[in-house]
C-alpha cells in the first residue's frame, strides 16, 4: 500500500514525481452527487476546512446539471461538451422500440466464440454506446499528458494518446451486471431463496452437526448462456459463537462476525480452457443464527476478461503494487442495505473502504507526475446519500430516531472525507496548479413513490389486458422474465421506462405503434405535460406532484434525439418515480410512501433544482456555469482547440 494513501506524507510522496513537461497543469476532483447546499451548510459549521479554502479563492457555484439528472447522462456530458442528443447517454436504460424491452443504456457487449463450443476463438467485446470525444482524447492528441481515473461511463477503457485510464462506471461484475451479491442465512424461509428485486441471489442455509454446504454462483456460462458457473462452498460454524470458517473454491478464510474480509479469489473454471477470475469480500453476521453477506463478483483487476484500463496492462500494474482495489462501476452495497442483507454499520464501513479505494488509485497516480491533466471520481458521495437521506429527513416515513442518532451524520462524514481528500491533493500538487472540485448533480429528499405507469393506465394512455402485472423483479428486466405483462399495445398511447421517461407509442417506429407522428404526438405531448403537471397531486397534502415536464426537442438537440424519450417527467423534491416503473410494472396505487432506506435520489427530479458543485481556486468567468462546459474549460486551458458542435464554453477567467 503506498505510504502516500490518506495520510500526510506529502514530502515523500514529491520524490516520485517525473520530469515536468512545461505544460500547466490541471486537477479535476470529482464526487458523484455532492450537493451545493449540503456543502455549504457544512462549510459554514467548519466542518470542510479544504473547501472552505477553495471557496475563498474561487469560489463555490451550482453547476447545471443534464435535464435528465441522471449520473450516466450528466457525466458524460462532464466528458464531451454536449447535451445527451449529441452523445446519446440518457439514463442507465434504452428502450428497443421494435421490441418495448429495455436494455443496459450504456454498452453493448458481444460475447465470446468457441470452436466446437468448446476452444475459445474470441474474447468478448464491449462497446460503449456513448457518443462524442471526451476531452482527454482531444486533449492528447494535442500532446497533453493525462491521467483519467474512475470516471463514469470510461468503460470499455478508451485510448488516450499519451494517457492512461481506469474505468469507472459501469464496469461490471464478473456475471456483467451492476452487482449481483449473494445472501446466506440459516433463518430464511424456503420461500424467501431465490433472486430479490434488485438482483440478489438469496439461498437458505441449513448446517448438519457444524458444516453446512453451499454454492456460490459465479458467471454465466459463455458456452451454455443458460446456466451459471458456481463454486462450492462449506461453511463451519457452532450455533452461539461469533465465528466462523468459510471456504469457496480452493479459497478458505476464517471470519469474526461484524467485520469486512479481505479480497478473497474466487476463479471460475468454464472448461480446460477458460477460467474467469474474480474476488470477494465476505460479512458475517452469528450468533444465535447465522447470515452470511458475500459481496458481488469483482473482476480481479490483474486478470481481467475484458480491458478495465488503458492501457490494458495499468490496472495489474497498480494491484502488483498497491493490492486490490475493487473494480466494480457501482462499489457500494446499496442493494443490499435496501433489502435488509446489511445493516448500517456495515454499509458504511464498506463505504469507507470504497472511497478508500478510489483514493488509493487517485494518490497512487497524482504522485507519479506523469501528468499535465489529471481527473478523478469517487461516486461514493452519492451511495450514502442514497441509503441515509431519510436520517436528515425527520419527515421521511422510514425516518428513524435511534438510527438518526446512531447514522444521521453519516453523509457528513464522506462530505468531510472527500474534504480530506481535497487537501491531501492540494498538499501533493506542484504550486501554482489549478484545482477544480464537480460533481454531476445535486440531491433530494425521496418520501413518496410514484407509479407512472399506473397513472397512464388510469388516465387512459396505457393500456392492459387482464389482470395488472404483479410485482416485478430485476429477472423480468434483465433476465428471462416478461418486462411488459399484460400491457395492449393496440391500445396504448404512451408508456413510463427508466427514471421518469416517457415514450409514445409511434406508429412506424414501435412495434404496434398506433400514435401518429408530428401533429397527433405533439398534441399528445402537450395533453400530458399539462395533465401531469396539473392531475397528479398527492391526496395527502394537495399538493402538485411534478415540477415540470420536458418534451425532448426542448432540451435535447444533436444527432441521437431520436433515442430521448418523448417527455421528460421532473418530480417535485420528495418524489420520484417508483422502483416498479423502473422494471416495467403497473402496481395498484399511484403514489405510495417510499418504505425504502433507498430514501434520497436525484433522478427524475427537475434539473433546474438539481445542480451540481463546482469549487475552483482560480475566479470564473460566470455564475451560472453547466456541466457541458468543463470540456471547453479544459482545452481552453491548455489553448487546445475545440472540436465543432461543442454545447459548452470555458469558464476560467483570463
Amino acid at each position: 500500500m503506498t505510504a502516500c494513501v490518506l495520510s500526510s506524507a506529502a514530502g515523500s510522496c514529491r520524490q516520485n514525481m517525473a520530469e515536468d513537461s512545461g505544460r500547466p497543469k490541471l486537477v479535476i476532483l470529482g464526487f458523484d452527487g455532492m450537493d451545493p447546499n449540503l456543502v455549504r451548510e457544512f462549510v459554514a459549521r467548519g466542518q470542510m476546512p479544504a473547501f472552505a479554502q477553495l471557496m475563498r479563492a474561487g469560489g463555490l457555484r451550482a453547476l447545471e446539471t443534464t435535464a435528465s439528472p441522471e449520473s450516466p447522462a450528466a457525466w458524460a456530458s462532464f466528458a464531451t461538451g454536449v447535451n445527451p442528443g449529441k452523445h446519446n447517454i440518457y439514463d442507465f436504460l434504452v428502450r428497443d422500440p421494435a421490441t418495448y424491452r429495455p436494455g443496459a443504456g450504456m454498452t453493448r457487449t458481444q460475447p465470446p466464440t468457441f470452436l466446437f463450443d468448446w476452444i475459445p476463438t474470441s474474447r468478448p467485446h464491449v462497446t460503449s454506446l456513448r457518443g462524442g470525444t471526451s476531452f482527454w482524447v482531444t486533449a492528447g492528441r494535442a500532446g497533453v499528458r493525462s491521467s483519467i481515473l474512475t470516471v463514469p461511463l470510461t468503460f470499455p477503457p478508451e485510448d488516450v494518446p499519451n494517457g492512461e485510464l481506469v474505468s469507472g462506471l459501469p464496469v461490471p461484475d464478473i456475471r456483467g451486471t451492476m452487482g449481483t451479491f449473494s445472501y446466506f442465512a440459516t433463518d430464511l424461509r424456503p420461500s424467501d431463496e431465490g433472486h430479490s428485486e434488485f438482483g440478489g441471489i438469496v439461498k437458505r442455509l441449513t448446517f448438519n452437526g457444524d458444516t453446512a454446504t453451499a454454492t456460490l454462483v459465479g458467471p454465466r456460462n459463455p458456452i451454455v448462456p443458460t446456466e451459471d458457473v458456481t463454486l462450492p462452498m462449506t461453511i463451519k460454524w457452532t450455533r452461539g459463537t461469533d465465528r466462523a470458517s468459510i471456504r469457496i473454491g480452493s479459497e478458505a478464510v476464517t471470519l469474526v462476525a461484524g467485520a469486512w474480509s479481505k479480497w478473497i479469489n474466487v476463479d471460475f473454471r468454464i472448461n480446460v480452457f477458460v477460467r474467469l477470475h474474480g474476488m470477494v469480500q465476505l460479512y458475517l453476521v452469528a450468533g444465535d443464527e447465522m447470515r452470511l453477506y458475500v459481496s458481488p463478483v469483482n473482476i480481479r483487476p490483474d486478470a481481467p476478461p475484458v480491458p478495465i484500463s488503458a492501457p490494458a496492462s495499468l490496472a495489474a500494474d497498480i494491484a502488483r503494487r498497491m493490492g486490490p482495489f475493487r473494480t466494480l462501476g457501482w462499489a457500494e452495497p446499496t442493494w443490499p442495505l435496501n433489502e435488509e442483507r446489511l445493516d448500517e454499520k456495515a454499509f458504511m464501513d464498506d463505504v469507507y473502504r470504497a472511497f478508500d479505494d478510489r483514493a488509493q488509485v487517485i494518490l497512487d497516480r497524482l504522485t507519479k507526475r506523469r501528468w499535465d491533466l489529471f481527473v478523478g471520481v469517487i461516486e461514493s458521495t452519492d451511495r450514502v446519500q442514497h441509503m441515509m437521506y431519510r436520517l436528515i429527513d425527520p419527515n421521511h416515513p422510514m425516518y428513524d430516531k435511534d438510527l438518526a442518532a446512531r447514522y444521521g451524520d453519516s453523509i457528513l462524514r464522506i462530505y468531510r472525507r472527500a474534504d480530506q481528500l481535497v487537501d491531501q491533493v492540494s498538499e501533493l500538487v506542484e504550486p501554482g496548479t489549478t484545482i477544480l472540485v464537480v460533481s454531476d448533480h445535486g440531491f433530494h429528499t425521496w418520501r413518496k413513490a410514484v407509479n407512472l405507469n399506473t397513472w397512464l393506465v388510469e388516465h387512459g394512455y396505457m393500456a392492459l389486458q387482464g389482470p395488472a402485472p404483479g410485482e416485478k423483479k430485476l429477472d423480468d428486466l434483465y433476465g428471462a422474465g416478461e418486462f411488459w405483462q399484460n400491457v395492449d399495445w393496440s391500445k396504448t398511447r404512451a408508456y413510463a421506462m427508466g427514471l421518469g421517461q416517457i415514450y409514445f407509442n409511434v406508429r412506424g417506429r414501435e412495434a404496434h405503434g398506433i400514435v401518429n407522428p408530428g401533429q397527433e404526438a405533439s398534441a399528445l405531448a402537450d395533453e400530458l405535460a399539462s395533465k401531469l403537471r396539473s392531475e397528479l397531486v398527492d391526496a395527502e397534502t394537495k399538493t402538485q406532484v411534478v415540477r415540470a415536464v420536458y418534451k425532448r426537442n426542448d432540451v435535447y438537440s444533436g444527432e441521437f434525439l431520436d433515442q430521448a424519450a418523448d417527455l421528460q417527467v421532473a418530480f417535485e423534491d420528495g418524489y420520484r418515480v417508483s422502483w416498479q416503473t423502473t422494471l416495467g410494472g403497473a402496481p395498484q396505487g399511484v403514489m405510495v410512501p417510499n418504505m425504502r432506506k433507498w430514501s434520497g435520489d436525484h433522478a427524475g427530479y427537475d434539473y433546474k433544482t438539481t445542480a451540481g458543485v463546482l469549487l475552483s481556486n482560480v475566479p470564473l468567468n460566470t455564475d451560472t456555469p453547466r456541466i457541458v462546459d468543463l470540456a471547453p474549460t479544459v482545452l481552453d486551458f491548455f489553448g487546445v482547440p475545440a472540436p465543432s458542435g461543442l454545447d459548452g464554453k470555458p469558464l476560467l477567467r483570463k
